[in-house]
């Protein structure tokens, strides 16, 4: 058995096209598709649905292709751990990160990247927390930053990191006359603009407002926080957003910042990742400097306006 064809396997089962596939591994599709007829002949098993085109994964291929995921990361991590010995850590940390935390993500990769200069990271900051979680047991992320409230971290490491608080942003015209904190119904009262329903910080919104009996009707939804507040920068809307996103991307001129009594949502942000042992030379370091970083309170400034 060869790594080139689980690498061919995966590839397969992740395009779910004969022709993706081979494309992703710079190889003709015969090729591709004799390799894993080859590993289907060493594991006496059918693992593809094959017709006319591509059917998808048979019963054995979806439970083995499980295996053959960690078998190609296990066999990525030793490498890594070879490569730290001599010369230090090298490869890529995959980084998957919820919209709320891509303002806050540096204060880890900054160490991260200066502590192992040889090291790349890729991150990706439009995932959910669930789809962060399958990703890394699927193998496909090394960890992820979520919100780990009402999820399964059964199999995984987690370091709390800090607790995020919401906040009122809106055009100082608006809100005139207040003072540095807005209640809920007056809230509601202004031209509005939020996350998309079913996003986290959404919920937390939508949360709030129901448990007060209140309702929201905003004009504009979106799935991207930079979105809401260059809205707010028109002077003609006002919105809801992380506290820590007003650290990094500056209020708009002309607006305010105003804490929402009774009392703002607030959500956990945690780091995870695979808590198999001894795990890869990446994970380990990234869950380090996670550690450290909330240990020496880096993420402290941001529960304050």
């Amino acid at each position: 058995m060869l790594f080139r064809q689980l690498e061919y396997f995966v590839v397969l089962a992740r395009e779910g096209h004969f022709a993706r596939a081979a494309n992703a591994c710079y190889v003709s599709q015969p090729a591709l598709s004799e390799a894993i007829r080859k590993l289907e002949h060493e594991l006496k098993v059918p693992l593809v649905r094959r017709g006319h085109q591509y059917e998808g994964l048979t019963p054995e291929g979806e439970r083995l292709v499980l295996w053959a995921r960690r078998v190609l990361a296990e066999h990525d991590a030793l490498k890594h751990e070879a490569a730290a010995l001599q010369t230090g850590l090298t490869g890529t940390l995959r980084l998957g990160v919820i919209p709320a935390a891509a303002s806050t993500v540096a204060l880890i990769t900054d160490p991260f990247c200066t502590e192992h200069p040889l090291a790349r990271v890729r991150l990706e900051t439009d995932l959910r927390s669930a789809d962060i979680l399958e990703r890394i047991r699927r193998f496909e992320l090394d960890a992820g930053i979520i919100h780990p409230k009402e999820q399964d971290l059964a199999d995984l490491a987690v370091t709390p990191l800090y607790e995020e608080r919401h906040v009122l942003l809106a055009s100082g015209e608006l809100i005139s006359g207040q003072s540095d904190s807005i209640s809920w119904p007056e809230a509601l009262q202004l031209p509005m603009c939020l996350l998309d329903e079913g996003m986290r910080g959404r919920q937390l919104i939508d949360e709030a407002i129901s448990a007060r009996e209140l309702v929201v009707a905003p004009r504009l939804e979106s799935d991207s926080l930079v979105t809401l507040i260059a809205h707010v920068g028109t002077g003609r809307w006002a919105t809801i957003v992380p506290e820590s996103w007003l650290h990094t991307l500056h209020p708009p001129a002309g607006s305010r910042v105003l804490r929402l009594s009774d009392p703002a949502p607030t959500a956990s942000i945690a780091l995870v990742a695979s808590a198999v042992e001894p795990g890869s030379a990446l994970t380990r370091a990234v869950r380090r400097t996670a550690e450290r970083a909330a240990a020496d309170k880096a993420f402290g400034h941001l529960g304050t306006t």
